[in-house]
């Protein structure tokens, strides 16, 4: 009998014990708070909270920027996914590293590159201070480096599930085989969310914040949409009537202005231009299915959000949401990332935390390399002394307005754009430039580079430029575009 008693007795007591001696997240932690790192692949500002489109539904998104610091005016480091998430996770400008196109995650730190060689990643630098790290999705370029996190969430291949036929873009359009492929088309597809895998991505995500963690935690989820191609169930699509829809401006002479060079950079035949989707109709249609993956996104994010919010985790989580590059929908000619125009720069960027101001707006240039550093100065961690970015904390909790803000972008080995004081100023390999003045052409259609009355304002930017502008990684390529082919095989480094 008193055998049978003790049985009984034992869990009673177990669960007395544990109960008492499970401590809260913010005890367990106080000074180094966990991380949320939310990325979301090509998109742009077209979000409620940035007020950049009239019929954007983002509520998830836009509750997060409420609850934080919302930078209206981000941009990122290279306006294409494979270098741009290279040097936000290595904390380096792509002119140090050499890193101007795609690369393999696992060939991002080689022996042969003397810049990365020795490189600790993001998350890799919040294990190495006593984080458990755990990731999923599209993070780096693919997923991430072997062995990167100690709970590997992977990632689906692909941005798939795709239809048996495309619906409207072969992909090909009128490029010939100098060009690559694109996986552009849209339309509505599959029939349920939870064929997505940025759907299981946020179950993932949801799970692990149910589990208990006896240290702090940095949990990286990537979202795929609204990558390429746009498909998303049909109910993401009715939010998005066409009729409500607005275009770009649009200038048919628009890039008569444009320097050789950076025409040769914008040779994209394999997108649709502009001028096909004005004539065929398609323009809107195009339009309402970026915005319809926008809104899928936006309420995968909110499952994430909402289970942070009812964990034990809520009140000592640091949350970053952030996107790669921004998206051409139309503005300068065409449906793509790659340019270093305005649209193919700007992306969001917002950061939600315990002790951060609550719906504050700053509207100077930021840069996504100073999400490292920033990250670090958030979670009381010592500063990497590698990082090329500067932390975006003071910026924050100050009331003063940052004074010589800058965000410097680059695409191929000495071709960058900047944006400072109301202005982009672009400078090509060739010494071909562009300039526009923000507070007067927003769109971007009058290149001032030429007119003397800016001399002086060209000569200002210029000292953004970078001083190193290393040759190209041998891993890193871009083969889809010729004028990337030839300038890697001209400039690679040996």
């Amino acid at each position: 009998m008193k055998k049978v008693c003790y049985l009984v007795l034992l869990p009673l007591l177990f669960l007395t014990c544990t109960t008492k001696d499970r401590k809260t997240a913010e005890e367990l932690h106080p000074k180094n708070p966990n991380v949320l790192f939310i990325a979301v692949d090509d998109l742009n500002t077209w979000l409620g909270c940035l007020n950049n489109y009239s019929n954007t539904k983002t509520p998830n998104i836009d509750r997060l920027a409420a609850k934080g610091v919302l930078f209206s005016n981000a941009h990122c480091q290279a306006p294409l996914c494979g270098p741009s998430r290279a040097s936000l996770m290595t904390g380096l400008r792509p002119s140090t590293t050499g890193i101007y196109g795609m690369i393999s995650d696992d060939k991002i730190r080689r022996p042969d590159n003397p810049s990365t060689k020795e490189i600790t990643f993001l998350p890799e630098y919040f294990k190495n201070n006593g984080y458990h790290t755990m990731g999923i999705g599209k993070l780096f370029h693919k997923y991430a480096p072997k062995g990167l996190f100690d709970d590997e969430g992977g990632r689906v291949n692909g941005f798939g599930p795709l239809p048996k036929k495309r619906f409207v873009w072969d992909g090909v359009g009128t490029a010939n085989k100098n060009y690559g492929h694109t996986s552009t088309d849209w339309g509505a597809f599959p029939e349920q969310d939870s064929l997505m895998p940025d759907h299981k991505s946020a179950n993932w995500a949801v799970e692990r914040l149910k589990r208990n963690y006896n240290k702090p935690f940095f949990m990286g989820v990537g979202f795929l949409r609204p990558h390429v191609p746009f498909y998303v169930p049909q109910k993401w699509f009715d939010m998005h009537p066409i009729e409500g829809i607005d275009v770009a401006p649009y200038l048919e002479d628009d890039l008569n202005d444009v320097p050789p060079i950076g025409l040769a950079i914008n040779d994209l035949p394999m997108m649709p231009s502009t001028k096909w989707a004005k004539e065929s109709g398609e323009w809107k249609k195009i339009i309402q299915a970026y915005l319809a993956c926008i809104s899928y996104v936006d309420y995968e994010v909110g499952r994430v959000l909402d289970a942070l919010e009812n964990s034990e985790y809520a009140n000592n989580t640091v949350i970053v949401l952030w996107s790669d590059h921004g998206y051409r929908m139309g503005e300068k000619g065409t449906f793509a990332k790659h340019a270093l125009w305005e649209p193919a720069t700007k992306a969001p960027l917002m950061f939600a935390a315990p002790n951060l101001p609550k719906g504050k707006v700053v509207n100077t240039p930021v840069e996504m390399l100073s999400i490292y550093p920033t990250l670090l100065e958030l979670c009381n961690l010592p500063a990497y002394d590698r990082n090329e970015g500067v932390s975006l904390v003071s910026t924050m909790t100050s009331e003063k307005e940052v004074k010589n803000a800058y965000a410097l972008t680059t695409y191929g080995m000495n071709n960058h754009a900047v944006k400072a004081n109301g202005f982009r100023f672009i400078q090509y390999e060739d010494g071909s430039q562009e300039l526009y003045d923000h507070s007067n052409d927003p769109n971007e259609f009058t290149n001032l580079a030429e007119n003397p009355k800016y001399a002086n304002e060209i000569e200002k930017l210029k000292k953004y430029l970078p001083k190193v502008n290393r040759k190209w990684d041998k891993n890193s390529a871009y083969n889809y575009q010729p004028y990337f082919k030839e300038q890697k095989a001209r400039l690679t480094a040996e």
